[in-house]
């Protein structure tokens, strides 16, 4: 599958089987994020595969939504605030920048793979900050992965046609 093909079918799945994701899938997504581009290469990701019970009812506190609640494991995308490489010019800090990249090379690479993903940013970060405590890191995104049900919602991609996005000079 080429680059367009995959990114013609990604899409925000919202609804899991329970099949659990197979570990050699979830090694091939994490190496993909692994080997994302970050400003001055830094790399200032940390992933956190949740996938125990327990871990899950903790992180489905965060963000509490019945969908949420079907897929089988999260990988929670963190930026570390000490590693991010900052633009002199206007303190502009990229960690948010580098882990979106990767995050989204685990969604594609989940794809690829004939898995789902979800970018979940709207959670509670006092409440993600309490449950999951990471000196010098901040949540980024969650990402739900998992099969994707049969009956899984998908909406027809609504883009904007690119003569609306490209200025050419």
């Amino acid at each position: 599958m080429n680059m367009l093909e995959l990114s013609r079918q990604r899409f925000s799945a919202r609804k899991f089987t329970d099949q659990k994701v197979s570990p050699s899938d979830l090694d091939y997504l994490l190496e993909c994020a692994r080997l994302a581009p970050s400003a001055v290469n830094r790399q200032p990701w940390r992933f956190v595969v949740v996938e125990s019970e327990e871990a899950k009812a903790r992180l489905r506190q965060v963000y509490n939504r019945e969908w949420f609640a079907t897929a089988p494991l999260y990988i929670v995308c963190y930026a570390h605030t000490g590693r991010c490489w900052t633009r002199a010019a206007d303190q502009k800090a990229h960690g948010d920048i580098d882990v979106a990249i990767a995050a989204e090379h685990i969604c594609l690479a989940a794809t690829e793979r004939g898995l789902g993903s979800c970018w979940v940013c709207n959670y509670d970060p006092d409440l993600m900050r309490s449950l999951f405590p990471l000196p010098d890191h901040e949540a980024v995104v969650i990402l739900p992965v998992g099969h994707i049900a049969p009956d899984c919602p998908q909406k027809a991609k609504d883009r904007l046609p690119l003569a609306e996005l490209v200025d050419r000079l």
